[in-house]
């Protein structure tokens, strides 16, 4: 008997879906049918038509407050943050429309129908931006406006050996930037109540200051906490760094500096100018002291001069009291402030000059005369004004300059001197290579008259950062290299080698041996004794590290003289002795606003 399985009444086929008779059955399973869908309902609109619109400007104005106050973009066509700040603006009330008004609409062309009802004056605001943009730029385009950004700094020719004076060496810039700062955190580390509370801004700026070449910068806090603590008192000292004698002195201000880049909210120098000055658009501030020491911050104002955004200049300068914050716009700075145009902005200038004079296409094809600046800068005191002096080159080569110019940081006046020659870079690895033993890093050149050869002058400093010798390259033969542990000893070096080469005479080969120099200074120190019968004063200037010796048998009035005295002075410069570290024969002397006398003080003869 087979066996039988007994399900006890289970009968598959009563599963839908599954029936034993190959589907056939009475017995099928039909689905239920979907439920309907709950029709969402639409979110009611805030208030009254004229409500809601005022609800949209007042949170796009608390957007534009906050973000105003947060990035101080320049209300300014020419300013490209300005057109970001106008876009935000716009989509901001375009959001709060569509909330306010509610979410309305079938689908996906509803909800775009209603958005596009909401937001049709923002929209509208964004199409006329994005037509004056297009249309600014392309009236900016170096393509179409070759000629004009050519234009933008007037190049005078010079002849180097007459319009450049040799310059004595209390006027040799010897320090740069980064050498400046070492002496300065070292000094300000020397001062025990504020090395813990406040630091040292990096930018040292080279200025002239009452006719010496220094650099100056502000203090800073030391963090957020000290900030809070100290900012009523604002910052108290500044830092000047003498270049010639490479001393640093922190100047201490009766009052606080309160507004500065190292402030906060109000009293932040970029918020206190965007306030003040809402349309105008500035270059990066620069920290300077005028003659009577008082901080200033100088805020150039940049304007743009081709089309909206092209033709980047400098039209006058903010002042900014760093003590007080009060501020006033210049269209001419006063004399006493030495940087107004940025480097970057008269290297920009002069490449601009150099690539299209000719015509764009000629910048592209034969490229006749194509000239840029070389890859590095320096600053030099001429005349109580600093100039920026860069090399050029040409397009098609990077071995050799053909000139160099030198552009006035406060007028933009711009000399280009043609002199062919090594470029800085090669200059830099010539001095160092004097040297290799030692290892000695040079600063990028300053370009001196010596003899009436253009030279290269650098200092070469140590690892630690700081000067230990000075070196003299020649700008047109640089395989002619001298060191020395001094300016005076470099040049003198320099002057024999140059005589040896047959580039300058004989007589010309000591350091202006016998030559009577007249300059002014104020007495800072007096000391006498006695040599051979005759008193000697020996007289050091303010800024100076040598002694003037005045002896009285010959010069009986230096009797008269006192620490706090400014006169005019005579010297004979020999190649033994040297204004910075010697004692040197002074041959007379006259008070300041005193005539000089016409046979007792014969500034222009030679001993």
């Amino acid at each position: 008997m087979p066996f039988i399985f007994n399900f006890g009444g289970f009968d598959p086929g009563s599963f839908g879906g599954f029936n034993g008779a190959g589907g056939q059955g009475d017995a099928g399973y039909t689905p239920p049918p979907p439920r309907p869908k709950k029709a969402r309902k639409p979110r009611k609109p805030i208030g009254n038509a004229f409500t809601r619109t005022l609800i949209n400007l007042a949170v796009t104005l608390v957007f534009g407050l906050v973000y105003f106050y947060v990035e101080l973009p320049a209300i300014n066509l020419h300013a490209e943050e300005f057109y970001v700040f106008a876009f935000l603006l716009c989509a901001v009330y375009c959001v709060s429309a569509v909330i306010t008004s509610g979410f309305r609409g079938d689908g996906v062309k509803g909800y775009v129908s209603f958005v596009k009802k909401q937001c049709t004056v923002p929209f509208l605001a964004v199409i006329g931006l994005i037509v004056v943009i297009a249309v600014g730029a392309a009236a900016s385009w170096v393509v179409l406006r070759a000629g004009a950004y050519s234009e933008l700094l007037p190049i005078q020719s010079g002849d180097f050996t007459s319009e450049i004076q040799e310059i004595s060496y209390d006027q040799i810039p010897m320090l740069d930037a980064d050498s400046a700062a070492r002496l300065g955190n070292r000094k300000l580390g020397e001062l025990a109540d504020m090395v813990s509370q406040f630091e040292i801004l990096p930018n040292y700026n080279q200025i002239n200051y009452q006719g010496r070449p220094v650099r100056v910068t502000s203090l800073a806090y030391g963090d957020l906490i000290k900030w809070f603590t100290n900012r009523s008192e604002g910052l108290p000292a500044y830092l000047i760094i003498d270049m010639v004698t490479q001393e640093a002195e922190v100047v201490r201000l009766n009052e606080g500096m309160k507004y500065t880049v190292a402030e906060h909210f109000s009293r932040n120098l970029y918020r206190h100018l965007r306030f003040h000055y809402p349309t105008m658009m500035f270059d990066t501030p620069v920290f300077e002291i005028d003659e009577d020491g008082i901080p200033y911050w100088v805020c150039s104002r940049i304007v743009k001069t081709i089309g909206l955004f092209g033709g980047t200049d400098v039209h006058g300068a903010v002042l900014v009291n760093a003590i007080t914050g009060e501020s006033q716009y210049y269209e001419e700075v006063p004399n006493w402030v030495d940087r107004v145009y940025s480097y970057d902005i008269i290297m920009e200038q002069y490449d601009y000059y150099g690539l299209y004079h000719n015509g764009f296409l000629n910048s592209l094809f034969g490229q006749k005369d194509v000239t840029l600046t070389t890859a590095g800068w320096n600053y030099i005191a001429i005349d109580d004004d600093v100039y920026m002096y860069t090399g050029v080159t040409s397009v098609t080569s990077d071995q050799s300059n053909i000139g160099f110019i030198l552009s006035n940081q406060r007028t933009k006046e711009t000399h280009f001197y043609p002199c062919a020659g090594a470029t800085e870079a090669s200059a830099m690895e010539s001095a160092q290579s004097q040297v290799q033993q030692m290892r000695y890093e040079a600063t990028f050149p300053l370009l001196l008259n010596i003899a009436d050869q253009p030279t290269y002058f650098m200092s070469l400093k140590g690892a630690d950062g700081l000067v230990k010798m000075y070196a003299m390259v020649n700008v047109q033969q640089y395989q002619i290299v001298e060191t020395g542990d001094t300016v005076a000893e470099c040049e003198s070096n320099y002057r024999k080698t140059l005589a040896n080469a047959g580039l300058i005479g004989a007589g010309d080969a000591e350091v202006h041996a016998g030559e009577l120099k007249e300059e002014h200074g104020i007495i800072a120190e007096i000391r006498s004794a006695v040599v051979s019968g005759n008193t000697h004063y020996y007289i050091r200037m303010e800024h100076s590290l040598g002694y003037l010796d005045f002896n009285a048998a010959e010069v009986p009035r230096a009797v008269l003289l006192d620490v706090g005295d400014s006169i005019w002075y005579s010297y004979v410069l020999d190649a033994a002795s040297f204004p910075e570290n010697g004692i040197v024969t002074a041959k007379n002397f006259r008070f300041e606003g005193e005539e000089a006398p016409t046979n007792d003080f014969p500034l222009e003869e030679t001993a």
